[in-house]
């Protein structure tokens, strides 16, 4: 009888020796994140965080991807930016409810491993779990032939951490006349990209040339730095983080009911990638802004008697800032646009 042939699990496309090289990579990028609190290595089932020091503590997660900003980086070949979009992006979700990041646990998804692939969008999950004191705790590594495209993969993030159950940021003490500080956006940061690539490579025909990749692999940037240090000061009352949806759509998510944002678009200038992917789009400008973040990364809610203190805290972090509006009375749409071309 002729040799029954043998069928493995290589043979079906997934590669264990190339996923124990991609683990290599993980524990050697997530160990240099690892704080005391850490109980676990890279390779256990679970992760261990000990939680110590709170009195009463409340854990606040988050999950998200980076959409299709990894277009990007498959067409580009640069795939060390990517994860710390995805870090920073978590960070500032938990961030402006009032917490610190804890831990950060990924999820990478592909159709057939490549370890120095992984390895890179490691190496940039990590760094971004450095820069915000978050430990990279755990993850997974998922080869699925067949799932996805050749030389595409998916990436996901998953982040705790927390803050004292009085010191939470609801929201619930803004008031009308409170000030709104806008702090600038490092480009689209990971949202919108679906349109921009339409726009620029489908009907613009754009080269996807180096200041262009550059432009749009800018990394979402963290903005934990500014919002702790408002908070330590004890005048922070609300802050958006401006992602899907843009100003329009995520301030109000941070204001009481009868409330309103009053956005004064000539405080500041729309940098120019979003005003060329307008112009070639035709946008009108409720979709522009439901779109694009348009410049501005978040939005701070302050007294206005505390409003100076403010400006001193921003200048003290050699950030740059604009005085984006005010809280008013609600009269029917939850942000008002005024100036420029309102």
């Amino acid at each position: 009888m002729p040799k029954k042939r043998q069928i493995g699990y290589r043979a079906a496309g997934v590669n264990i020796d190339e996923a124990d090289r991609a683990v290599a990579f993980i524990r050697k990028y997530a160990r240099g994140t690892f704080t005391r609190a850490v109980l676990t290595d890279i390779g256990s089932f679970g992760g261990g965080y000990r939680l110590s020091g709170w009195k009463k503590p409340v854990l606040v997660s988050s999950a998200d991807g980076v959409g299709t900003k990894l277009k990007i980086a498959f067409l580009t070949g640069r795939h060390n930016t990517i994860g710390e979009d995805l870090v920073n992006h978590c960070v500032n979700d938990i961030a402006v409810q009032g917490a610190v990041p804890l831990f950060f646990l990924d999820y990478f998804a592909v159709g057939k491993l490549d370890a120095h692939v992984a390895g890179q969008v490691i190496e940039g999950i990590a760094r971004g779990c450095r820069n915000n004191s978050c430990a990279l705790i755990g993850g997974e590594t998922a080869e699925m032939p067949g799932f996805y495209q050749a030389g595409e993969y998916d990436l996901a993030g998953f982040i705790v951490g927390a803050v004292e159950k009085k010191n939470m940021l609801t929201g619930a003490g803004i008031r009308p006349g409170d000030i709104l500080f806008g702090l600038p956006s490092t480009g689209l940061h990971t949202n919108g990209y679906s349109l921009a690539r339409k726009l620029l490579f489908e009907v613009a025909r754009c080269p996807l040339d180096k200041a262009l990749a550059d432009q749009l692999l800018k990394v979402h940037r963290s903005y934990l730095k500014p919002i702790r240090a408002l908070i330590d000061a004890g005048i922070l009352k609300g802050a958006a983080h401006i992602t899907g949806g843009g100003i329009t759509d995520n301030t109000p998510r941070i204001l009481p009911k009868d409330l309103a944002a009053q956005i004064d678009v000539s405080s500041w200038t729309i940098p120019p990638l979003f005003e060329k992917l307008r112009e070639i789009g035709n946008m009108e400008l409720p979709d522009y802004r439901r779109t694009f973040n348009l410049g501005i990364g978040i939005i701070f809610v302050v007294a206005k008697s505390h409003a100076q203190k403010a400006r001193a805290i921003f200048d003290s972090l050699g950030e740059n800032f604009f005085e984006v509006g005010r809280v008013v009375k609600s009269r029917g749409p939850r942000v008002e646009y005024v100036g420029g071309d309102a």
